[in-house]
C-alpha cells in the first residue's frame, strides 16, 4: 500500500511539472506574436524619455502569469501531506479509541458475576457483563448457530478477532434454561461443539440433568449482517442471534446468555465461546499515513525548494 500511494503520488508530481511547462508555451507564443506585431503599434513616451510600446508590457504581464501558475501549483501540492498527516492523527485518535473500548470489555468480561436481572431496559445496557444464574436445562428444543469455529482466548488475544486458523468448523450449541429462582426461561448459548457432535444423541454425556449454576455474559440479538445467510427455522440452522425468532421456537424470553469456560460439562459443549476482542490496526494506519506525509514533504521541498526534477 505505501508503495503503490508513493508512486502514485510522484505521477502527480510529474504530470503537474508536465502541465505546467504546457500552460508556460501558448504564452510564449502568444509573446512572439506580440512582437512580430509591434512595430506597427504606436510607442508613447515614459516619463524618464525612454520609448515604450505594447510588447514589453504584454511580455511583463506575461512573465508574471507564468510565476503566479508556479505558485499555484507549489501550494495546491502541499495540500498531499497535509492532508496525509491530518489523517495520521485520526488515525491516532481513533487508536487511543479502540485501545479505550477493549479495556472495557475486558474489565466487563472479568468482573465478578451479578445476580441475572429482569429488567429488559437493565439487560440492554449490560452486553458483555458477566450475570450468574441457577436453573435447568430443556435439552429437547436446542437450537444451533453454524457454522462456527472454536474460540481460543490467548489466540483470540494474539490475533484480535480472527476466525481461528485450525479450519475446524462445527455449531454453537443453544438451550433453554429455566431460572429457578426468576421463574423465566432465557437462551444459553453452552458452547462449541465439532461437526460430527451435533446431534445431541452424539453427546449424552453432556445433557446433564438437574439444577446447575450457568455463568456467562449478556449478549443482544443481532442484525443480518451482507452476505450471511437467512436462518432457516425450519431445519433448526441459525447463522446469527435473532432473539425474537428464537424465543418464539422455544417459548424462552429474548434473554442470551454465553456460558463461560467454567459452565463446561465434561462431554458437553465447549463454554467461553465470546470473541470480546477487536480488530486493532489503526498502528499499521499510522505509520502508513505518516510516512506519506513525510515522503511527500521531501518531495515537495526537493521540487519547489531545491528545484530537483522529480
Amino acid at each position: 500500500m505505501f508503495r503503490s500511494s508513493m508512486a502514485s503520488l510522484k505521477a502527480v508530481l510529474a504530470y503537474s511539472t508536465r502541465l505546467l511547462s504546457t500552460l508556460k508555451k501558448p504564452t510564449s507564443v502568444i509573446h512572439v506574436k506580440r512582437t512580430f506585431l509591434l512595430p506597427r503599434l504606436p510607442l508613447f513616451r515614459r516619463a524618464d524619455g525612454r520609448l515604450s510600446g505594447f510588447g514589453r508590457r504584454s511580455g511583463s504581464t506575461a512573465v508574471e502569469a507564468e510565476k503566479g501558475e508556479d505558485s499555484f501549483l507549489k501550494w495546491f501540492l502541499l495540500l498531499i501531506p497535509a492532508t496525509t498527516f491530518g489523517l495520521g492523527t485520526w488515525q491516532v485518535k481513533r487508536r487511543q479509541w479502540k485501545m479505550q473500548l477493549i479495556d472495557e470489555l475486558t474489565r466487563l468480561t472479568t468482573a465478578d458475576p451479578i445476580p441475572l436481572p429482569l429488567d429488559p431496559q437493565e439487560l440492554n445496557s449490560l452486553e458483555y457483563r458477566r450475570v450468574r444464574a441457577r436453573g435447568q436445562y430443556d435439552h429437547s428444543r436446542e437450537l444451533y448457530i453454524l457454522p462456527r469455529s472454536p474460540v481460543d482466548p490467548e489466540k483470540e488475544a494474539r490475533e484480535a478477532g480472527r476466525l481461528s486458523s485450525s479450519g475446524e468448523t462445527g455449531a454453537n450449541v443453544i438451550t433453554p434454561f429455566h431460572c429457578t429462582d426468576l421463574g423465566i426461561t432465557i437462551l444459553v448459548n453452552r458452547g462449541y461443539v465439532p461437526r460430527q457432535k451435533i446431534r445431541p444423541e452424539t453427546r449424552m454425556k453432556g445433557q446433564v440433568e438437574g439444577e446447575v449454576e450457568v455463568v456467562g455474559v449478556v449478549r443482544l440479538t443481532e442484525t443480518r449482517k451482507p452476505f450471511v445467510p437467512n436462518n432457516d427455522v425450519e431445519r433448526n440452522r441459525w447463522h446469527y442471534r435473532d432473539l425474537e425468532a428464537m424465543s418464539r421456537v422455544t417459548g424462552a424470553e429474548p434473554i442470551f446468555v454465553d456460558a463461560d469456560f467454567g459452565s463446561t460439562i465434561p462431554g458437553g459443549p465447549i463454554g467461553g465461546q465470546t470473541r470480546v476482542t477487536l480488530r486493532n490496526e489503526h498502528m499499521q494506519y499510522i505509520v502508513t499515513w505518516y510516512g506519506l506525509c513525510v515522503a511527500t514533504s521531501y518531495m515537495w521541498y526537493a521540487k519547489f525548494i531545491k528545484k530537483i526534477k522529480v
